[in-house]
Formats: structure tokens, sequence, C-alpha cells
């Protein structure tokens, strides 16, 4: 059984989304080329329309996510369905932050019925889910300010030189409890404490096994460096589907820490003098079924060529994996590089190469926030590297030193302001090619 196929089975189990007898179907029927077809492809309209029939769903609720990563949603209710899946559901676009104008205002979300999933703390009294959309003209053309066209266009570039890719997201967030009127860390914890120092692990036990019923993969939790600063990290999976799961995810956390009397804050240095949210993005590129990055010794020439390729551009697109003032204060400290580096196994490094085996070989980016825009910030990474392998460019040396004591000008530094990191990503012709000129525009400006 496939990777794929087991991952299929394991989602019909966890969020009951059959009865027995499509249960068996999908389980018993594999080998057959329809089954197997189906099996690869993820949900379909016919398995989303069949499954709003049988289990008393109440409301569909159309998700997608803002220029900047907000998540924005309409509900419909079931005799809408078709109609969504057909011609999508109309919405006013000036009212979303970086879409358009009101002189041309009407978009339409369509829904992918491969990102079908129950919402477990609405589901009460009648079954909710929820689709993640992509976004058209009233002509059928696609937004171009959508972040998953934006993505999708870059994913179908990495596929054209031979290329797919996978990434798996380290997600940092703090929770905090209200105490006379003011916000305050949920506890005094440090990195891996455990109760009563951490007072958290119930909530990430939580988040863990909701995630579950939506369908991600939940790997690991801990209690982070930061007082009441918590990290989950769920399994790996293709480049857009880890974009949909960290909208869903963050979706998730704020969720049940408001269901908990708690606030969740992914903000880049929600407490001064803490340690900050970071989004560490882990990247392996397959091309003929091997995973570039995998292998002992020396890389491959393409791998190298693609680490170099960020380390090229990291400073024109830090205006998107770190979008907010505070970013660049979390910046050169806990962690967090300020230099355009890489390292084997160093954690000062902007670039790491980890010490992992087999499947776990991969890169790891260390610069971006969890409130990126995830689609957006994924097609500027993983164009940069495509472009680094396209252009053959040369990786610079390993830097082995502490980053956080190398002096200033002895490495390329990151901006070191928003307002810096907006300047140079203005007037990069690669953001604007890469993201298209009017969304890159709209964003900068935003």
């Amino acid at each position: 059984m496939t990777e794929r196929r087991r991952e299929r089975k394991r989602r019909f189990s966890v969020c009951a989304l059959f009865d027995t007898e499509r249960v068996m179907y999908y389980n018993q029927n594999v080998k057959t080329a329809e089954a197997e077809k189906r099996c690869a492809m993820g949900f379909t309209q016919q398995d989303v329309s069949e499954f709003v029939r049988e289990n008393d769903v109440r409301f569909i609720r159309l998700a997608f996510c803002d220029l900047f990563g907000e998540l924005k949603n309409i509900s419909i209710l079931p005799d809408q369905l078709e109609k969504a899946f057909k011609y999508g559901i109309a919405f006013d676009a000036s009212a979303v932050r970086g879409f358009l104008g009101v002189d041309r205002s009407d978009l339409f979300l369509r829904p992918d019925p491969s990102t079908m999933s129950v919402v477990p703390w609405r589901s009460m009294g009648g079954v909710v889910i929820r689709m993640i959309c992509d976004i058209y003209y009233p002509d059928g053309k696609p937004f171009e300010g959508s972040g998953r066209y934006v993505l999708d266009r870059i994913k179908r570039r990495a596929a054209g030189m031979g290329y797919s890719c996978n990434i798996g997201a380290e997600c940092e967030f703090y929770l905090f409890r209200e105490e006379e009127g003011k916000m305050v860390p949920l506890d005094d914890g440090g990195y891996f404490d455990v109760f009563p120092k951490d007072r958290g692990e119930n909530v990430r036990r939580e988040i863990c096994v909701t995630l579950e019923q939506m369908g991600l993969r939940p790997e690991r939790s801990h209690h982070e460096h930061g007082p009441g600063q918590n990290e989950v990290d769920f399994r790996y999976d293709g480049v857009m589907e880890t974009a949909d799961n960290i909208v869903t995810f963050r979706w998730v956390v704020a969720s049940v820490a408001r269901n908990n009397g708690l606030t969740a804050s992914f903000e880049p240095k929600p407490v001064p003098g803490e340690s900050g949210n970071g989004l560490h993005v882990n990247i392996s590129l397959i091309k003929d079924g091997v995973n570039i990055f995998d292998g002992d010794g020396a890389m491959r020439r393409d791998a190298r060529s693609f680490i170099a390729g960020i380390l090229n551009r990291i400073s024109e697109i830090c205006a998107f994996t770190n979008p907010k003032e505070a970013s660049y204060a979390r910046l050169g400290a806990f962690e967090a590089p300020r230099f355009a580096t890489w390292s084997r196994g160093n954690r000062s490094q902007l670039v790491r190469v980890p010490y992992a085996y087999g499947d776990s070989k991969r890169i790891e980016v260390r610069n971006p926030d969890c409130v990126v825009n995830p689609y957006l910030a994924f097609a500027l990474l993983l164009n940069a590297g495509l472009e680094g392998i396209e252009n053959g460019e040369e990786l610079p040396d390993e830097c082995d030193e502490n980053a956080y004591l190398a002096q200033e000008g002895k490495y390329p530094m990151l901006p070191a302001t928003l307002s810096e990191a907006k300047a140079l990503a203005a007037k990069s012709a690669f953001v604007a090619e890469t993201l298209g000129k009017k969304a890159a525009e709209s964003f900068l400006e935003g």
C-alpha cells in the first residue's frame, strides 16, 4: 500500500467521512484502476456531495486567505454546494484587503474538494465542514492575487524542471491568559519543561486531537523557550498541502485556545526580551524519485545550487517571510538568524542542513515568521531555489561559527527593518516575476 493510500485510509477512519460500504470500497478495491485513481486524487466533488447528503451536514464553510494570509470564509447551506462547485460563490473583493477596488469587485470562490474536513468544535447538532477555495474572475480566469494561484504557478514550474517539493513546518505560538485586564503568558516554563512549569500541555493535546480530526498529522508538541510559548509540528506534505495546513493550524490553535479561555499569538515578538515565534520551513526536493538532499558526504550540485538560490534572494523576499516590524526585533537573537549564511546542524544560520536520515533529509530555512502568507512565502523560497538550480549558482562556504557573535560586514546581512525589506522587494524583478507585479505591489503597499 502506498503512502498516499495509507493517508487516505487514515483520514477516512479519523474523520468518519464515509459509511462502511464506502470505506470497504476504498480499502478493499484499491487494486482496480478506478479506485487507485480516486485514492491518489484525494476527495472529489462526488465524495463531498455524498458526505453532505449522508452525514447531516448543516453548513459548508468556504475558506480562503487575503493577500496577507488572513483567513476568511463564508458559510453556505448544502443546497448551494452544486452551484459552488459549478460556478463559484460570488463575494465583494473590494472588502478584502489587498484584492480589488470597488470599480471591479466581483470575484468567485470555487471550493477545492480535496481540502474537505470536518470542523469538530462546530459540529454539534449537525456537521460543519470546510473546504479551501481557489478564486476566479467572473469570466473564469484565475485571480492573480490568490496565494494558491501564485504557489500553483511555481509548483508547475518546478514540475517542468522535473522536481516536486515537500515541506514540513515547525510552528511556534504563545498562550496568554487575562489577569487584571492584562494579557500575561500562561506559564513560566522553558524549553521542553513539564507540568507544573508547563501549563499548556492539555491545550496542546487538544490542538493535536483537533488537527487529527481535520486530517492533519501532528507528530510532536512541546513547550518552547519563552514563557507560555509552545510548538506543534505536523507531518510534511506537498508544498500546496502544507500551505493549506498552516492556515488550518493557525485557525485550530486560535480556536482551541479561545475555547479554553486563553488567547494564542503567532506574532513575531509578543513578549519583549523573550524568544520570538518562528516558522521553520523544512524543504525537501524530489527528482526522479530521489530526494536531492539525501546521501552522505558532498551534496549534489543541484542541492547546493538550490540553497545558493535562496541565500541569493533572501533579502529581497524578507518583506514576505518577515512581514511585520516586530519581525526584525526577532531576527538576530534566540536562534533566529540575521545573516544570509548556511551550515550543517548550526542553528545560528539562516539555512541549516539538519543531521537526518532517508526521507527526513532536508534543508531548514529559519527566518520566516508564523504570521506569513504561507502561499506567497513558499512560492518565493521555492522559486529562488529553482532559479539557483537553473543558473547553476555556486554555494558560498559553510559558516561554522556562532553567527550571533560574528562581526557585521563579515557575511551578507538580512534587512534590519521592515521598511528596508520593503524597499528591496519593491526593486526586485524576481519578486515581481514570482508573485506577479500587481500582487507584489498590493502587498508592499498594504
